[in-house]
């Protein structure tokens, strides 16, 4: 494979030492077409490409590519889990109040990690999560 050549999806779950499956390439490329969907979203997204699938292997599915690396799983407060194919770099999110909106937004310095404590108290900071509250644009009180 050349430098310009991306691999396929399959040789991606091969490469993170995944067993290749309809199901799993049919999720990996949901979840990257998507815009931080929830399970619900992404089970639905599976089902149209490759037909029944049990949320339990949804689930799953979802765990063991979280544990590859090649999809990273988001928890807004009071918001079920989102996911998201953008991986190995340190952004972070903007989070709509009203509406529940999630957007990228990158990091202000942009290596890993991009704030540092004032007291790691002794731990070896690698990657700092941060999200941003507010109002999307449609939200907004001027919007309109």
């Amino acid at each position: 494979m050349t430098a310009s050549q991306t691999p396929s999806t399959a040789e991606e779950l091969r490469g993170a030492g995944l067993r290749v499956t309809a199901a799993r390439v049919a999720l990996l490329d949901t979840v990257r077409a998507g815009d931080h969907l929830g399970v619900e979203a992404l089970a639905s997204g599976v089902r149209d490409r490759v037909g029944h699938i049990s949320l339990q292997a949804v689930y799953e599915a979802l765990h063991a590519l979280t544990a590859a690396g090649l999809v990273r799983r988001i928890e807004p407060a009071g918001s079920p889990a989102r996911f998201e194919g953008r991986v190995g770099d340190n952004h972070h999110h903007l989070v709509c109040r009203n509406c529940g909106a999630i957007k990228d937004v990158d990091c202000a310095v942009g290596h890993p990690p991009c704030l540092h404590p004032v007291d790691d108290a002794g731990y070896l900071v690698d990657e700092a999560d941060v999200t941003f509250w507010g109002l999307c644009p449609a939200c907004r009180p001027d919007a309109g």
